[in-house]
């Protein structure tokens, strides 16, 4: 859908659905097989009387992809008719790993990251994890005799591990 939005346009051109499919459309800039959609990072799409307002959160305080994010996510839209996206960022509450979809997980598997074994458990407003460790399983061959070599992977939200199976190296998405 490709229409021209005037300045003191009071509907939108286009409904929230067709936004949020649009917003499917951009990638994580460090993970590029998961969408910001899958990440979970779209806190909200709202008309806001002459535009359209995405807010967004980080998955962590300083990400450096946040920029790049909310420029493709002005790109994406704008090549569907959205002249003047506005993009919000919005810090609190912060960014849980609990907000990623099942399908982005499993995306992640696919792409050799293993995704995030914990869910995040709020403890008088702090948010604590599980004091178990799960397993991490290989999402190369799928063993759990995996071994934890360093709490920093390829990015700050992710740590690196090493399968004792197949011995292959590959990076953990940190719950947070």
């Amino acid at each position: 859908m490709v229409a021209t939005a005037a300045a003191d346009r009071t509907d939108p051109i286009a409904t929230t659905a067709q936004i949020w499919q649009w917003l499917g459309e951009v990638s994580d800039p460090e993970i590029p097989v998961i969408s910001v959609t899958d990440l979970g990072i779209i806190r909200s799409v709202e008309w806001q009387g002459t535009e359209w307002v995405i807010t967004i959160t980080p998955t962590y305080s300083g990400c450096p992809a946040m920029d790049v994010i909310a420029e493709e996510i002005g790109k994406t839209l704008q090549a569907h008719g959205i002249t003047t996206p506005s993009i919000v960022y919005q810090l609190s509450p912060a960014w849980s790993t609990d907000w990623m979809t099942e399908a982005g997980k499993q995306k992640l598997t696919g792409y050799g990251i293993a995704p995030p074994q914990q869910q995040v458990v709020d403890i008088s407003s702090i948010q604590r994890y599980r004091e178990v460790q799960p397993a991490i399983a290989c999402p190369q061959c799928g063993s759990a005799d995996t071994q934890l070599v360093s709490q920093f992977g390829s990015t700050a939200c992710k740590a690196l591990y090493k399968c004792r199976v197949c011995l292959e190296p590959f990076d953990y998405f940190k719950p947070h």
